[in-house]
C-alpha cells in the first residue's frame, strides 16, 4: 500500500511549509499508534467552507477549527480527510499565544489522532487526546 499526505488549500490562500518533514511525523505518528498509514488529506480552508461540512455532515452550526472524516477499508489501512479552518487557527493561535504553525500544527496531529480512534468528548479523553497531542509535536520539534 503507498502511503500518501497530501495539502490542499479551499478559499484561501495558504502554502503549507516544509511538507516532507510533515508527512514523515504524520507517518511515524500513525506508525506508532499501532495503524497504517494510508492516503492522509489535510484541506486548509476558510470557516465558511468548514461550516457547511459541519452543518451538512454532523448538524452542528457552531464554527470549530477541524472536522476529521476517517476512511477504513478492510486491509485496516487508516485513510481520511482532516479539513482544518485557518481562521480558527489563526484566532487560536492568538488567544493561546502560540505561533501559527505551531498551532496548525497541533490541530493537524489532533485530527491524525482522531483518526487513530482517540475521541476528546469527556474531560478525561480530552486530557490523554492533549498529552497525545503534545508528546508527538515534542517530536516534531526535536
Amino acid at each position: 500500500m503507498i502511503c500518501r499526505i497530501n495539502f490542499f488549500a479551499e478559499n484561501i490562500p495558504y502554502v503549507v511549509r516544509k511538507k516532507n518533514q510533515l508527512r514523515k511525523w504524520v507517518v511515524n505518528t500513525v506508525e506508532e499508534e499501532g495503524k497504517v498509514p494510508g492516503d492522509i488529506n489535510f484541506i486548509l480552508c476558510d470557516d465558511g467552507y468548514l461550516s457547511k461540512l459541519n452543518y451538512k455532515y454532523l448538524k452542528h452550526k457552531t464554527l470549530t477549527d477541524i472536522i476529521t472524516f476517517p476512511f477504513i477499508d478492510e486491509t485496516n489501512v487508516l485513510c481520511g480527510d482532516i479539513f482544518i479552518s485557518l481562521p480558527r487557527v489563526k484566532e487560536n493561535s492568538k488567544k493561546f499565544s502560540e505561533k501559527l504553525n505551531e498551532e496548525l500544527h497541533r490541530v493537524m496531529i489532533h485530527g491524525v489522532l482522531h483518526l487513530c480512534g482517540y475521541k476528546d468528548s469527556s474531560e478525561d479523553e480530552k486530557k490523554e487526546m492533549r498529552a497525545r497531542e503534545d508528546f508527538y509535536l515534542a517530536r516534531l520539534n526535536s
